[in-house]
């Protein structure tokens, strides 16, 4: 069992994983806040202006400088990126909550998104019609890609095949990721 300082030593370079709309971000910029480290969204990295999609070399290579850093905490689910961002990750947070938590929370900020007009990546913005009436839809995808990525986060993060050098949190509640924010910020104090 590692010591409160072996703890804050492997957050160093963070990767939160987890469905979309799991709370990743949120929990990744309060994780790099407390930490005083940088924050990468990989969205944000992915995401150009009018939903267009950063080609895939351009997106890598923009991983691979904002990960070639000393300390980061990253959130993200890019398949393509995985590679990168876990090879340099000391540690891994996998935000495993259900899936009626997951679809409430997805349904609620989308529904937020579109009346608060809020900019989102590149500028970008929700739409009505794009979130509920099309196959871009982010509540289609939580419900289509949910099951999925659980079944390959668990198979990837088996604390039997996990890689050693790396710690992992796995957190089936926010509770627990709030727990867990709170025990590092009292250890940083």
């Amino acid at each position: 069992m590692n010591t409160e300082k072996e703890t804050i030593k492997n957050l160093r370079r963070v990767s939160v994983v987890g469905t979309s709309c799991s709370g990743k971000t949120t929990f990744a910029k309060n994780l790099a806040r407390i930490l005083n480290v940088k924050h990468i969204e990989l969205d944000a990295l992915y995401w150009l202006p009018d939903w267009v999609e950063r080609p895939k070399d351009e997106f890598l290579n923009s991983v691979e400088k904002e990960t070639a850093k000393d300390a980061w905490i990253s959130d993200g689910n890019y398949t393509r990126a995985r590679e990168i961002v876990w090879r340099r990750a000391t540690a891994i947070v996998w935000l495993n909550y259900s899936f009626p938590r997951t679809f409430y929370r997805s349904l609620n900020r989308t529904t937020r998104r579109i009346l608060t007009s809020e900019r989102i990546y590149a500028g970008n913005r929700e739409t009505f019609r794009q979130a509920f009436l099309s196959r871009d839809s982010i509540l289609l995808w939580v419900l289509t890609s949910y099951f999925e990525k659980r079944r390959d986060y668990t198979k990837l993060l088996d604390i039997q095949e996990k890689p050693s050098d790396k710690e992992i949190f796995i957190f089936r509640h926010p509770k627990q990721a709030q727990e867990f924010l709170h025990q590092v910020t009292q250890i940083t104090i």
